[in-house]
């Protein structure tokens, strides 16, 4: 399938962006672009639960597919961050930054669109026995 490409750059990317935001979760560096700053702001429990599940995820939409092991996780990953981004943006509608929560939806809205795909029109073929 031809999207299978297009599928595995976005997954790819999407991975390694949710494993840096993920990580940034449990060293909130000095100096965070404006848009960033409310990670200054977020308190140590939504850090670490936040944290966990991107790192997780991201590591999720990646790993399972090279490795061809249980490649269904990453279906689960893709909409599991649906989830986390859902619960983002209720955060910050919370506290009125309409741009993250624009941001969040497009991420939304991206993982919505791997999850699906994987899942339905073009899934990761696991490991042969043999």
């Amino acid at each position: 399938m031809r999207s299978n490409g297009t599928i595995w750059i976005l997954q790819v990317v999407f991975g390694v962006y949710f494993l840096a935001v993920g990580i940034l979760h449990f060293i909130v560096p000095e100096g965070l672009p404006n848009l960033m700053s409310w990670m200054y702001e977020l308190p140590d429990g939504l850090h670490v639960a936040s944290g966990i599940a991107e790192i997780l995820g991201g590591l999720g939409l990646i790993l399972p597919g090279l490795t061809k092991i249980r490649p269904n996780l990453t279906v689960l990953a893709a909409f599991g961050l649906v989830v986390v981004m859902i619960g983002a943006a209720v955060w910050h509608a919370s506290r009125g930054e309409a741009s993250n929560i624009a941001n969040n939806v497009v991420l939304a809205a991206i993982m919505g669109f791997i999850g699906y795909t994987r899942w339905k029109i073009a899934p990761l073929a696991g490991r042969t026995a043999g």
